[in-house]
C-alpha cells in the first residue's frame, strides 16, 4: 500500500467515515452504515466497493447483507493512521457512531 494510494482512498467524506466507524466498531453490516450516516445502499455499497479495492477493506456476505472489517493485511503504518485519526477527531463521528449503535442494538435490518 503506497500512501499515495491510501490517502486517495480516503479522500471522501463517506470513505472516511465508514473507515473511522469500522475501527470503532471492527465490524458493520451494510445496513447499520446505512443508517450510521443515513445515506442509501447503493450510495454505502459504491464506496465500500472503492475501499475494497483499495485493499483496506475485505467484506463477507452473510445470507442477504455484507460485512465490512478492516483488511487485516494493512500496515501498521495504515492501522497506526486510522487508529489515531479515529482517537484524535471522536467528534466527526460521534453522531454516525451513535445511530450506528442504535441500529445494532435494534437489530431492525441484519
Amino acid at each position: 500500500m503506497s500512501p499515495l494510494k491510501f490517502y486517495k482512498c480516503l479522500a471522501d467524506d463517506t470513505r472516511l467515515k465508514s473507515l473511522l466507524l469500522l475501527v470503532s466498531v471492527r465490524e458493520a453490516c451494510v445496513c447499520d452504515l446505512m443508517a450510521a450516516l443515513e445515506l442509501d445502499q447503493p450510495k454505502i455499497s459504491r464506496h465500500l466497493a472503492e475501499l475494497r479495492k483499495c485493499g483496506i477493506v475485505m467484506d463477507e456476505r452473510r445470507g442477504r447483507w455484507v460485512y465490512y472489517r478492516i483488511h487485516p493485511d494493512m500496515p501498521d503504518w495504515v492501522m497506526q493512521v486510522l487508529w489515531e485519526t479515529n482517537q484524535a477527531n471522536a467528534d466527526y463521528i460521534a453522531l454516525s457512531l451513535k445511530r450506528l449503535n442504535a441500529s445494532v442494538q435494534s437489530a431492525a435490518c441484519c
